[in-house]
């Protein structure tokens, strides 16, 4: 079953459960894909749907920040709900140390030297994670080696 699929059966389910917190949060992603479908013309495929999904847990974490500064303790609670629901969609997550190995090996493939090679390093290797790890967090790392600061 793909994702899209297994997000519209959990629809179902939750809204037979009344969860309200899987509800909003499978609506929200169901609507930003349907969005996305219609803007490309055509359906996405898994990697694209999975990246929908990371933007979304980003903007969550985004307004999470934002809530604390002014304490509303309401929008935290039901944006991590948020989170909690889209993340049982992703695959399991890669550990920093996984993403570095990988990291390593495609700056070694592409035989980049410095941070003007980050872009083909990135091009390379986001296919390689498939949704297995925030791209924010692969460019820090990539970064990192590219500009010398970690020792092999």
């Amino acid at each position: 079953m793909d994702i899209k699929q297994k997000l519209e059966t959990s629809l179902h389910e939750a809204m037979r459960s009344s969860n309200e917190a899987a509800k909003r949060s499978i609506r929200m992603i169901l609507s930003a894909i349907k969005l996305a479908e219609t803007e490309k013309g055509k359906p996405l495929d898994e990697a694209a749907i999975l990246s929908i999904i990371q933007k979304e847990i980003k903007n969550c974490q985004e307004v999470i920040g934002e809530a604390q500064k002014t304490g509303r303790d309401d929008i935290i609670q039901e944006n991590r709900a948020d989170i909690a629901v889209l993340e049982s969609f992703l695959p399991k997550q890669l550990s920093d140390s996984e993403i570095e190995e990988l990291a390593k090996g495609v700056i070694l493939e592409v035989g980049a030297k410095g941070k003007e090679d980050m872009g083909k390093v990135m091009k390379v290797l986001i296919p390689k994670l498939q949704g297995r790890a925030p791209g924010d967090k692969v460019s820090q790392i990539v970064k990192r080696y590219l500009e010398g600061s970690v020792q092999d």
